[in-house]
């Protein structure tokens, strides 16, 4: 299947601010991109990207007095098929664990493994295989938390999320993701294009969507307790230990977001 992305994002502001943006599309996903991929900037800005530490795309950038607007569209070809499931294989032991996946056990800016490792083993220790633990903590987030942007706020962690109750898509991600860590089950939040595709639409403004990966039995699998169900049609954008590695964008200095507008949708065969 096809699927056309994009967004079209402004901010404004009085003086010249450096910016950076996690906007471009993941590197393991630039094989099936069927159009050019270029985020175009009006005014007309010097843009210079950057892979960083995580092997994400970054983009850096100064808005002029008054602000830009950034945008992007591409095609992109994708197999169609939902989330793959991870094998109901024994949890590897810490001590097996591949060195790159080491930071992914560890708690981060988002998701205190400290304050929630009692409540992951209560609830989810009795569990005997990885998947099978990944599965419950997948589901108990997601009928824990109320979803509703209005609950979104920037410093909430998983924590807060926990015992607040409620919360956006990033907030399912970073609770799921510090259950798994308290539980020695490596985690990684991943952001990216989650369009309406194979599901009914949603009447609402389409946003950038957050999930998350979970290492078992030597590799990634994608799970997502927004939703708790396979979905159709992910398109990844960046990932990292949590939502302050994946920024969207970060000002270094006053820039007003006054428009934010995000679309993917599958492109309808033609003939």
């Amino acid at each position: 299947m096809l699927i056309r992305c994009g967004y079209d994002i402004r901010f404004e502001t009085e003086t010249k601010t450096a910016m950076m943006a996690l906007l471009s599309l993941h590197p393991s996903r630039h094989q099936d991109l069927r159009s050019a991929q270029r985020l175009l900037a009006d005014p007309d800005i010097p843009l210079y990207q950057f892979e960083d530490a995580f092997g994400n795309v970054a983009t850096r950038f100064s808005l002029p007095p008054g602000g830009a607007t950034l945008s992007c569209e591409f095609v992109i070809e994708d197999n169609g098929e939902p989330d793959f499931s991870a094998p109901n294989a024994p949890q590897m032991a810490v001590e097996d664990l591949p060195d790159f996946v080491m930071p992914f056990l560890l708690a981060s800016r988002y998701c205190e493994t400290d304050r929630l490792m009692d409540v992951a083993w209560s609830n989810f220790g009795h569990y005997l295989t990885a998947r099978d633990r990944v599965d419950a903590i997948v589901d108990f987030v997601h009928h824990h938390i109320e979803f509703g942007y209005h609950h979104a706020r920037p410093d909430k962690t998983a924590w807060n999320g926990y015992q607040e109750r409620q919360g956006v898509c990033r907030d399912y991600a970073h609770l799921a993701i510090t259950f798994c860590r308290c539980l020695n089950i490596p985690a990684r939040y991943c952001t990216g294009y989650l369009g309406d595709i194979g599901v009914p639409p949603v009447d609402a403004p389409m946003d950038f969507s957050a999930w998350f990966d979970v290492y078992i039995d030597g590799n990634w699998y994608t799970r997502d307790a927004r939703h708790n169900k396979p979905r159709i049609g992910r398109v990844l954008m960046a990932r990292g230990r949590d939502a302050t590695d994946v920024a969207l964008t970060t000002a270094f200095g006053q820039a007003e977001l006054v428009r934010f507008d995000v679309y993917a949708a599958e492109v309808e065969p033609t003939g």
